[in-house]
């Protein structure tokens, strides 16, 4: 559902690698048509993996989250299961989202948009992974023991495959 300021994104089954490259130009488009506001309903997501945490995790930074209390974070998690939060809450990255548990309460003005998947490149799927796991690195310095391997190796694929 999206509406001028406003876009409620429902996220089902496992938000992925493969789904992060989608996700983030959503949300990049929808920012660019004046979005400041985003709820993402995680009632039927199953897992979110790391990549994808780190696009979501730099959109909170993106969007000024971590800055007072739950109230003024302009990404709303709705109804996320106890895995992701434990996730969120280990990666020490939940203090950038506001967390609710309940029905989903939409405006009655808005549309409801498909998501158009897009077909990206290896490259662009690699950068998305680099670039996610350096967000969740820099965020949360205790991250580097965690991803410094996979990022090593995320860039030195992309930097063979950017190669001519």
């Amino acid at each position: 559902m999206v509406s001028e300021q406003f876009a409620c994104i429902r996220i089902i089954g496992r938000a992925n690698f493969t789904s992060s490259v989608d996700f983030k130009s959503l949300i990049t488009r929808l920012r660019q048509r004046g979005c400041n506001r985003f709820v993402l309903e995680l009632s039927e997501c199953v897992l979110m993996d790391s990549t994808f945490l780190g696009v979501l995790a730099g959109f909170g930074l993106k969007l000024g989250a971590g800055n007072g209390d739950q109230s003024g974070r302009p990404i709303e998690l709705l109804n996320p299961t106890a895995r992701i939060t434990d996730l969120l809450e280990t990666l020490g990255v939940l203090h950038l989202f506001k967390v609710t548990h309940g029905a989903l309460d939409l405006e009655t003005s808005g549309q409801t948009l498909e998501p158009t998947p897009a077909e990206p490149t290896k490259a662009e799927v690699k950068r998305t992974c680099l670039e996610a796991h350096q967000t969740l690195m820099e965020i949360n310095p205790a991250n580097a023991a965690r991803f410094k391997d996979v990022a090593q190796f995320l860039a030195e694929g992309l930097k063979k495959s950017e190669t001519p």
